[in-house]
């Protein structure tokens, strides 16, 4: 049986990064739009003020606070039983998934990790919770860890369901 106790690996420093330009790219995106119809629609500007503030404020948030945030949380560990991940910034979720349990490993990157030289590692199980993803990680890290859990998963007794 795992004990409980936090993973120890952190995820990689550029993760501040992809999550800066991911609350950027979505809560920037809507505050670029509320700006852009308060420009051209001048009856629209004062009624517009309360949701630009409040958009502004989350925006700043999601690019500010959160990436951080989510850097002091997010921890990560393998072992030759089990994968464990700690993931959150409002609501933090730790997960231990026994590799008897394991279906799928996969290194998994989007264009924005793929820019910045990043991956997720998703190791699906026989959960109703979900794979556990693993964001932020080095993208030669997550393809050595998918790899050697590949390995342990096959020699692992049981048929994951």
């Amino acid at each position: 049986m795992p004990n409980l106790r936090s993973p120890v690996h952190r995820v990689d420093p550029r993760a501040v990064r992809w999550w800066t330009l991911r609350g950027l790219c979505s809560a920037g995106l809507v505050l670029v739009v509320l700006l852009l119809v308060a420009w051209l629609w001048e009856p629209a500007r004062g009624w517009l003020v309360a949701p630009i503030v409040l958009v502004a404020a989350w925006t700043a948030a999601r690019a500010l606070v959160e990436p951080r945030w989510r850097y002091a949380v997010h921890r990560w560990e393998t072992t030759d039983e089990a994968v464990y991940g700690l993931t959150g910034w409002v609501v933090r979720e730790w997960r231990v998934a026994p590799l008897s349990r394991v279906q799928t490993v996969d290194a998994v990157r989007g264009p924005l990790e793929q820019l910045l030289g990043l991956a997720t590692l998703r190791v699906t199980t026989a959960s109703s919770s979900g794979a556990i993803n693993i964001v932020g990680l080095d993208k030669d890290v997550a393809e050595q860890v998918a790899e050697r859990l590949t390995l342990v998963v096959e020699q692992v007794p049981g048929d994951a369901t």
